[in-house]
């Protein structure tokens, strides 16, 4: 028959102390769960805290290298434009400069081509008249000396006195008529004497009585005062 067992007092004790002793320790590892735990989750949120400074960081250094990129794409526009007005004022400036130096030649030619016309102006008015080495460039001559002093006279005027008196010799000397017989014979082209070429003399020809011009010119200031005009002589005066 099966040994009945029986339970005393000592085994209650016994039994009750073991039983806290497991409680204990069950206890024990609980809390020492419970203590890991905090630990842990502050480990997790300060490795959260650490991502989230890199993670700004990282987003400040982006912003400020895009900042920098923007501004350095500023700048280079910037630059890019002003090279282009400055292009674009130089091309204007040589233009200008091109047309201020057209303008300048043009004027210049002008200028030149004014002074050479008024050089040749007053070349043609400077320069004397040309009259033949004849009786017709003397006549010529006379009369426009004539008409510079009023003296008036035309050219067959003076033609038709001059072939009567000494058929056109400059030279001619009357050495048989009274005035020769006085010791002033009548001399040149229409046959003067001295003194009367002397006091008819006119201003600009030379004064020498057998000059072809002086003759003529001081004869037809003589007839001009006697006879008005040397056209009106048709015989010795």
């Amino acid at each position: 028959m099966p040994r009945t067992i029986r339970i005393t007092r000592s085994h209650k004790l016994a039994t009750a102390v073991l039983v806290a002793a497991g409680s204990v320790t069950a206890i024990a590892a609980t809390g020492g769960q419970s203590d890991a735990q905090p630990a842990a989750a502050r480990t997790s949120i300060a490795a959260e805290k650490v991502a989230g400074v890199s993670t700004a960081k990282e987003a400040a250094a982006k912003k400020a290298a895009q900042e920098t990129a923007a501004k350095k794409a500023a700048a280079d526009a910037a630059a890019a434009k002003k090279a282009v007005a400055e292009r674009k004022a130089a091309a204007e400036k040589a233009a200008a400069d091109r047309k201020a130096e057209a303008k300048k030649s043009a004027e210049k030619a002008r200028s030149e081509k004014q002074a050479a016309n008024r050089s040749t102006e007053r070349k043609a008015v400077a320069a004397p008249k040309q009259y033949k080495n004849n009786l017709d460039g003397w006549i010529r001559e006379s009369l426009d000396i004539m008409k510079k002093k009023n003296i008036p006279g035309s050219y067959e005027g003076l033609h038709r006195n001059i072939m009567r008196e000494s058929s056109g010799n400059p030279n001619a000397v009357n050495d048989w008529d009274i005035n020769a017989q006085n010791g002033i014979p009548s001399k040149g082209l229409l046959q003067v004497i001295q003194p009367t070429f002397d006091a008819y003399h006119v201003k600009g020809t030379p004064k020498k009585l057998t000059d072809p011009v002086a003759n003529i010119t001081a004869a037809a200031n003589y007839a001009a005062d006697k006879y008005g005009t040397i056209d009106n002589v048709d015989s010795a005066y």
